[in-house]
């Protein structure tokens, strides 16, 4: 311990006479370091994390599979009962309905909130402490009850210790609180936002257009189960199997070759898990590459240093030192830095995450994508920081404590031998141009996407379009009552100054994603045999009020826009090319009928196609319907959004329509209010979310591996000084000197690339799925970047070569 003591005092002397050195190694570090936690919170938060539940190693998510089915769906009512009477494998079986939406009115501004509406032993199951009352009792299932979450609670109910027990105000209903959940707690789900929750009973009131929810073809609840003590999961999984063999038998109609699958609770979505797992994968080698690059940078450092301080090591030998001794000195040196950018780059991680927790899914549903440096990043962290430190200290460390005595007497350098061309710094410095191309052909691909992404045509108006949401069914609002306080909503709001025109519609494009259906053309002319490629496409369904098409400039290619339709008249509906053609092919589509399962519509109208659930998506065929003929029969589930074209300031025009919604009916909820602007931002989150990281990490990689390059250069002048010196006094130009220091790092650079450009072409394979736009073989990306990487590496070359050619013989010969 003692000696321990003196290797760290002795490293702490050393070091604070060195604060140059210091900060380079640290920064270095802690930028690799930072850009690997980064990464790695997202690692925790969406695979390591476990579920907010008592003991989540027990808790399984089933799902259950049809015949013929690649992945997992939800379950049937009457199936869950069967598995939750039956299987004896679980000490509990729980359901719930993942999405509820609500208004929450009475004291306050109404608001709008997601829940979930569960069984009644949900709680229990999950094992889930109550901060207040409890939760629900079995004969409470059809019961009007409510667990608060912790969040929902303090922002609505200012934390009040006395809420169970009372009632309040749900979608026009009263709810009377029996507890409020844990903080933090927001179910089971991965990334849904869940605020309140309710016994299952009630899910018909709550959500529209869930109907027959006792249909063994349903499938609308979600299911968890805790394992019996003692009970393995592959004593589970055969239970299962044979139970569903069991059900086969008896329900053959519904639930012939049906199955169930399961996972551990909290886990991704078996249906996602690939694509999540293999995006984390790609950024997790990215930031690693900038470590590594960091690493070679920190251990050209030290190499540097260690050559400056082979006559120290000489000397300690000659007077008894043991190599182990030296070698450990250096390795605390090296791990005590690396600690230190651990620190630093622990500290940058909170800010990166707190940045990338600010972006938006465009969804319509509340989602929960908020990162954080958790004990399991800064667990990684620590590791890293000493693994990093082995890593870039050993090298060093190892040619510090075997010295040739001799020459480091005299002060040579133990890596610059006679004889010796390439120097194990060549070596690292070609490992960081290396890296950081494959790290920048990554970024330029990325870039080159959220470009490409800009430039596609989405077919709508991206500015002065205000979007506000409202949704009247909550408040219990009738079809024929929901289309009057549309109707008088528009008239008022139209009359705003500054409002060019207002719409309503069921959902804005690039949402993620909307009602879709099979449709099938009643009429299909002869001279279609054989010459439609999709004969029943599947259709993006929206609705719309008079005027939509020219509100979101969206050109109108035949027939004519909604009018007030009749909402007992026959239904009409408007059509995009996409479905025209698919359907109608050369045939003139006005007039013709098209079919929703039994409900007619008549072609009225073509308009042009837009990007409806995705920037990068190829084109879907849409079907436009009169949301005056639509509300009785197909509400909304996430309300409807009215689109405000408008001109001057946002912010008044978002206050003045506020005004006329409260004057309508004080107890409407407003919600996602946005400028259309702001919405098509998130909908570009993909392509930035990818181009901020890769564009980050790339600068990072590039800064660290040309200032690596610069380093080892300058470095190299500083030992060839008298070399230099000679040639310039026997006459040698000064272009000819900048040539013979330049030449030598342009080759390190060149090898560089040759050794890069395949990795890089490898690792750009990953990005096939999440890329808009290009190929991953880019040709601009993968001439631009090594050309540019040249450049870079040429202006670190060229400094050094620049200063070496100034060098004054008569100076330096004297000095030597």
């Amino acid at each position: 311990m003692r000696v321990l003591q003196q290797d760290l005092a002795y490293t702490f002397r050393r070091l604070s006479r060195a604060p140059g050195f210091v900060i380079a190694v640290v920064v270095s570090i802690g930028l690799g370091i930072a850009a690997n936690a980064t990464i790695f919170s997202m690692v925790s938060r969406f695979v390591l994390r476990p579920a907010p539940v008592g003991d989540p190693s027990t808790l399984l998510n089933l799902h259950t599979l049809h015949d013929g089915d690649q992945c997992c769906n939800n379950f049937p009512q009457p199936v869950f009962k069967d598995l939750r009477d039956q299987a004896k494998s679980f000490s509990g079986v729980a359901a719930y309905n993942e999405l509820v939406p609500a208004s929450i009115g009475g004291n306050g501004e109404p608001e709008r909130v997601w829940g979930q509406a569960t069984s009644a032993n949900f709680f229990r199951v999950l094992q889930i402490p109550m901060t207040v009352g409890r939760g629900f009792l079995n004969e409470e299932e059809n019961q009007q009850t409510i667990v608060l979450s912790h969040r929902l609670w303090k922002r609505r109910f200012a934390s009040d210790p006395n809420i169970a027990g009372k009632a309040i105000v749900l979608s026009g209903r009263p709810y009377t609180v029996v507890g409020v959940a844990p903080e933090g707690f927001r179910g089971v789900d991965l990334i849904l936002d869940s605020e309140f929750w309710v016994p299952l009973g009630n899910v018909t009131s709550l959500v529209p257009n869930l109907t027959n929810i006792d249909s063994r073809d349903m499938h609308w609840l979600a299911v968890v189960a805790r394992l019996k003590p003692g009970v393995t999961q592959s004593q589970a999984r055969s239970e299962l199997a044979t139970l569903a063999k069991r059900l086969a038998a008896t329900y053959p109609a519904t639930d012939k070759g049906n199955g169930f699958l399961f996972e551990q609770a909290g886990s991704l979505p078996p249906r996602d898990k690939s694509t999540v797992l293999l995006f984390l994968g790609a950024l997790s080698i990215v930031v690693l590459l900038v470590l590594c690059i960091a690493c070679a940078n920190v251990a050209n450092l030290l190499l540097a240093q260690t050559a400056g301080r082979q006559r120290e090591m000489a000397v300690r030998l000659a007077l008894g030192a043991t190599r182990a001794r030296i070698v450990r000195q250096m390795m605390i040196e090296s791990i005590l830095l690396a600690l230190s950018g651990g620190v630093l780059g622990a500290a940058l991680s909170l800010m990166a995450t707190h940045a990338l927790s600010t972006f938006r899914l465009p969804a319509p549903v509340p989602l929960d994508l908020t990162l954080n440096v958790d004990w399991r990043v800064m667990a990684y962290t620590f590791a890293l920081s000493v693994g990093a430190g082995l890593i870039f200290g050993m090298i060093p460390a190892w040619v510090a404590s075997r010295p040739r005595l001799a020459n480091a007497l005299k002060g040579e350098d133990a890596l610059a031998r006679p004889g010796r061309k390439w120097t194990l710094r060549n070596v690292l410095i070609i490992g960081q141009i290396a890296m950081c191309l494959v790290l920048l052909t990554s970024t330029g691909l990325f870039l080159r996407s959220l470009q490409q992404a800009a430039n596609i045509d989405i077919g709508f108006r991206s500015n002065g379009i205000l979007s506000l949401s409202v949704d009247p069914r909550l408040h219990s609002y009738t079809p024929e009552r929901t289309i009057q306080f549309f109707t008088l909503l528009r008239q008022r709001v139209a009359a705003l100054p500054g409002v060019a025109s207002v719409v309503v519609t069921d959902s804005v494009p690039l949402n993620g994603g909307n009602r879709s259906d099979g449709f099938h053309a009643r009429i299909k002319p002869k001279s279609l045999t054989g010459a439609v490629s999709e004969p029943d496409p599947v259709v993006e369904m929206y609705m719309a009020t008079p005027g939509y098409f020219e509100a979101m400039g969206i050109p109108r290619l035949a027939g004519r826009d909604f009018a007030e339709e009749s909402p007992a008249g026959p239904k009409v509906a408007v059509i995009n090319q996409v479905f025209a053609q698919k359907v109608f092919g050369a045939e003139n589509p006005i007039g013709q009928v098209v079919m929703d399962g039994d409900i007619p519509y008549q072609v009225i109208g073509v308009v042009a196609n837009i990007k409806a659930r995705s920037i990068g998506e190829e084109n879907r065929a849409i079907l436009f319907r009169s949301l005056d003929q639509t509300v009785a029969s197909d509400p909304s589930f996430t309300g409807y959004t009215i689109l405000v074209r408008y001109q001057g300031n946002p912010e008044a025009i978002v206050s003045s329509v506020r005004d006329q919604i409260r004057a309508l009916d004080p107890a409407m909820a407003v919600y996602n209010i946005q400028t259309m602007q702001e919405h098509l931002r998130d909908a570009f989150f993909l392509p930035r979310l990818a181009a901020t990281l890769f564009g980050t990490f790339g600068a990072i990689g590039l800064t660290l591996a040309a200032v690596g390059l610069y380093g080892v250069m300058n470095y190299s002048v500083s030992r060839r000084t008298r070399e230099i010196g000679i040639r310039m006094a026997l006459g040698a130009q000064v272009g000819a000197v900048q040539r013979l220091i330049v030449r030598q790092g342009m080759v390190l650079t060149c090898i560089a690339l040759i050794v890069g450009l395949p990795a890089a072409f490898a690792l750009a394979k990953l990005f096939t799925s999440v890329l808009y736009g290009i190929h991953t073989n880019d040709l601009a990306t993968f001439v631009v970047v090594p050309v540019f990487l040249a450049v870079v590496a040429f202006i670190a070359c060229w400094l050094p070569a620049r200063r070496a050619s100034r060098v004054d013989p008569q100076i330096v010969l004297r000095y030597e």
